[in-house]
């Protein structure tokens, strides 16, 4: 949720001409981290709660991709934008180590399987 409120704040600088654009992209997309969290923690079966954390982990991708792409374009200054990415990174840590501790997350390395 954290990730979330700082996603928001970071919507609110950006052009108005971006508001069906990026804006909404990135607001839907960070929307969906907790709420596919909260979904799956809710559904019976543990393989569901697993499809609704890789959602979110693909959720939390398409933000990061995003706000790299805010800066690339110029609409804020990393400085601006790179604890947000950071706190990505720690949603992204956080999300590992559930999926890894349900036994769903497997490490790829160099397109060799690491079970």
């Amino acid at each position: 949720m954290d990730l979330l409120v700082a996603v928001y704040g970071l919507t609110r600088q950006l052009p108005r001409t971006e508001a069906f654009g990026l804006t909404g992209q990135l607001q839907r997309a960070v929307v969906s981290i907790p709420g596919n969290i909260a979904e799956g923690q809710g559904r019976l079966h543990r393989g569901d709660f697993v499809h609704h954390l890789s959602i979110a982990r693909g959720s939390l991708l398409e933000v990061e991709t995003y706000l790299v792409a805010i800066v690339r374009l110029g609409f804020l200054p990393s400085r601006e934008v790179d604890p947000v990415i950071a706190a990505c990174e720690e949603v992204s840590r956080l999300l590992a180590g559930l999926l890894k501790s349900l036994g769903e997350l497997r490490l790829h390395r160099r397109g060799r399987d690491n079970r």
